[in-house]
């Protein structure tokens, strides 16, 4: 019997870790203690947020990084692979995969999805992306997709699809044309595991609200994060559907808050690797619409410290106060990054969750 996703859980709150696969996580820093992705550590975190009862861990797909003197996410775990590992050695947290789709044949990602489910019995999750980065998609002598999420759609109904269909069928669409196609075992979650898409604009949204369960997106100031909450839930209603709002934040969370604060403007402001930094600004305000426009020019230091992400810099009760009010702006999850996974969860889990939980947020 299958158990209840991760994501489904009646928590009101729920919370993942973010990027552990590359290198760096989402901090663009030069400290001696950032993160270097290795197998082993990605393990223990994965462990950890399993024993704390966090929701899921989520990866990004990269394929090139951003050069500076770290070669910033160049080096990251591919993610299926990734995921697989990690359901063998986990218990009961989400166990996401990322998909650049234009990169990967949906035959291929529904096999590799569903073998994940299984080894996991049912925490798969599917992070479906089109891509923003013209130099990776180089790498694979791919051009960027003009209309990305049209061949997502299609992409989906293929896996679908295959998932439902016990005798091969044919398709001829747009993007993709198969003959006697058939994939078994099929997902163990029906009618495919849970989906997500991390997306800002218009037909971003549009493709999520019409065919995944989550969607995550950015936000400058809390305040003015229910914004975001409801243009999504109008096109989901539109659609027919309810979808899932989650967002992403970094995270220093000290005894002081003039701790905190020191050690974030250390590793995002005076040890930045400004290289790294710049090049990733430039992309992203280029090609991605991953982001309010305004925030490239006021939130650099974001942008080092985890990708432009919401900075949750602070004391146990004050980082716990911000995410009651994220979720109290209607988000239902919140995926985590840190410098150090390994060295700095531990005590998040320890100090905050316990607070959540009092909150009402969290059991």
């Amino acid at each position: 019997m299958v158990k209840l996703h991760p994501l489904k859980s009646p928590n009101r709150l729920k919370l993942g870790v973010f990027s552990a696969n590359a290198d760096g996580g989402l901090a663009i820093t030069d400290v001696p203690e950032r993160w270097q992705a290795g197998w082993q550590d990605n393990l223990t975190a994965a462990q950890i947020a399993d024993r704390a009862g966090l929701e899921f861990v989520l990866p990004i797909a990269r394929w090139k990084g951003f050069g500076g003197k770290n070669k910033v996410r160049e080096w990251s775990f591919e993610t299926f692979t990734w995921a697989a590992a990690l359901g063998a050695a986990t218990e009961q947290i989400g166990l996401f995969m990322t998909v650049h789709v234009p990169l990967v044949h949906p035959l291929y990602a529904a096999k590799a999805l569903a073998t994940v489910d299984h080894i996991s019995q049912g925490r798969a999750g599917l992070n479906i992306v089109c891509g923003w980065n013209p130099k990776e998609f180089g790498m694979f002598g791919v051009p960027l997709v003009e209309k990305g999420y049209d061949q997502a759609a299609e992409w989906l109904d293929i896996v679908e699809r295959l998932y439902a269909s016990d005798q091969p069928f044919d398709h001829d669409g747009t993007y993709y044309t198969m003959k006697d196609a058939v994939s078994s075992p099929a997902s163990l979650q029906t009618p495919r595991p849970v989906t997500m898409n991390a997306a800002f604009g218009g037909p971003g949204r549009d493709f999520a609200a019409a065919q995944c369960d989550y969607l995550f997106t950015t936000f400058s100031e809390i305040a003015d994060a229910g914004r975001h909450v409801v243009d999504i839930g109008e096109r989901a209603q539109k659609a027919g559907r309810d979808v899932g709002v989650y967002t992403v934040a970094h995270v220093v969370c000290r005894e002081t808050m003039e701790e905190a604060r020191a050690y974030y403007d250390r590793y995002a402001v005076t040890q930045a690797d400004r290289a790294a930094v710049d090049a990733h600004m430039a992309g992203k305000k280029e090609f991605s619409q991953s982001h309010d426009s305004h925030a490239y020019d006021r939130y650099r230091q974001r942008f080092a410290g985890g990708a432009g992400t919401y900075p949750l810099i602070g004391t146990p009760e004050s980082i716990a106060a911000e995410m009651v009010a994220i979720a109290d702006q209607g988000y239902q999850g919140i995926a985590l990054s840190f410098v150090n996974y390994t060295q700095e969860l531990p005590y998040f889990c320890d100090r905050v969750l316990p607070l959540l939980k009092a909150a009402g947020y969290r059991g």
